[in-house]
């Protein structure tokens, strides 16, 4: 007979430990020498980029804002830029905009830089950060930029510093390279997705529940044939008739009272991967509930990143290119927000710093 002493209990080990994260060490230089860069987790993170529509939306609608109206320069700044075309068919906002988009996937943006016989700009052309190597001296300067060939037995190409227009965004202490926001969007864009597909079969199982078939046999063939005809008559949603006493049919349900409405939770990743990313859904067009003032506010903040993200970018065009743009911001609620907070205080009378007339002296 089996040993029923209850002192024999045990208990598991603890499987619920502390949060905590991993350190990390910065790509800056630390040996004599050079020290190459390329991004390896590039190929993955454009992969988030083209597969999760919000995180497209997002870093699109940072690029298409910072790059706003286009940008505004002298006369002849204005007619060189006019005939950038990179590609073929591009033009220096879009090439821009590409850039932008390019440094959020994963933290740096490139293009080379082509000039004639005067050394006077002629194009710019983006380039797949895939393939690009950073090298740098021992000093953390840049000496050159390579470009990994794709073709078997090519010799990758080799670029001087000033011959690409590098776009390194957030990056942090003496690090080589910029710093993309979709890692740290990963974890709230994977329990989202986990969250709406739960959803989805929730769902699914409401419109077609499952079963459970306790059946009067161990026949394996027997239990084979019942199943393909009973998956079969499901499938195609035709009644299902059993012999009675032979099979006792059971549906799954889920108890009355549980929780099955996962959509705050989605709402509440939606908000903080908002967040996260530095914008607002008011940008995108989303209508939320929240009062008039808070969206305004939630607005301007999102018009401040924008605002820090076109003054990047115009250093970086007059750093490395010797050429002074200014980008205009599409539609600021600044000054609206200020004059419906003068509005406010037209009821009230406040003190001038110089009046110091008491309440009693006004009235003698």
């Amino acid at each position: 007979m089996a040993e029923t002493d209850i002192g024999s209990a045990a208990s598991s080990s603890d499987q619920h430990a502390d949060y905590s994260v991993s350190a990390e060490r910065l790509d800056s230089p630390a040996t004599k020498g050079e020290l190459t860069y390329i991004n390896t987790n590039r190929a993955k993170y454009l992969g988030y980029y083209k597969s999760i529509p919000e995180l497209k939306k997002a870093i699109n609608t940072k690029a298409t804002w910072t790059v706003g109206k286009g940008f505004t320069a002298d006369e002849p700044t204005e007619l060189l830029l006019g005939t950038i075309r990179g590609g073929g068919k591009d033009t220096f906002n879009t090439i821009l905009e590409g850039m932008i988009r390019d440094y959020h996937i994963s933290g740096d943006a490139f293009a080379e830089i082509i000039r004639d016989d005067d050394e006077v700009l002629i194009n710019l052309k983006i380039l797949n950060p895939e393939q690009i190597a950073i090298v740098v001296n021992d000093k953390g300067r840049i000496i050159r930029y390579e470009q990994l060939s794709r073709v078997k037995g090519k010799k990758n190409e080799t670029f001087k510093p000033d011959r690409i227009f590098h776009l390194a965004k957030d990056r942090i202490s003496d690090e080589i390279h910029g710093d993309g926001i979709i890692e740290v969007l990963e974890p709230i864009i994977l329990a989202r997705n986990e969250a709406m597909n739960d959803w989805k079969r929730v769902l699914k199982r409401n419109i077609n529940p499952l079963w459970i078939f306790h059946m009067d046999t161990d026949d394996t063939g027997e239990i084979a044939a019942f199943k393909t005809k009973m998956d079969a008559a499901r499938g195609s949603g035709e009644n299902i008739y059993v012999p009675k006493g032979v099979i006792v049919p059971e549906i799954v349900t889920t108890a009355q009272n549980a929780m099955l409405n996962p959509l705050p939770t989605i709402e509440a990743y939606n908000q903080y991967f908002w967040q996260a990313t530095g914008g607002t859904d008011i940008a995108v067009g989303a209508t939320i509930s929240i009062t008039d003032g808070a969206a305004k506010i939630r607005y301007l903040a999102f018009q401040q990143s924008i605002e820090e993200e076109q003054l990047f970018i115009e250093e970086q065009v007059l750093a490395q290119l010797n050429l002074e743009i200014e980008l205009e911001f599409p539609a600021s609620l600044e000054g609206e927000a200020l004059s419906e907070r003068r509005k406010e205080g037209d009821g009230e009378t406040a003190a001038e710093p110089n009046d110091t007339t008491t309440e009693m002296e006004g009235k003698t």
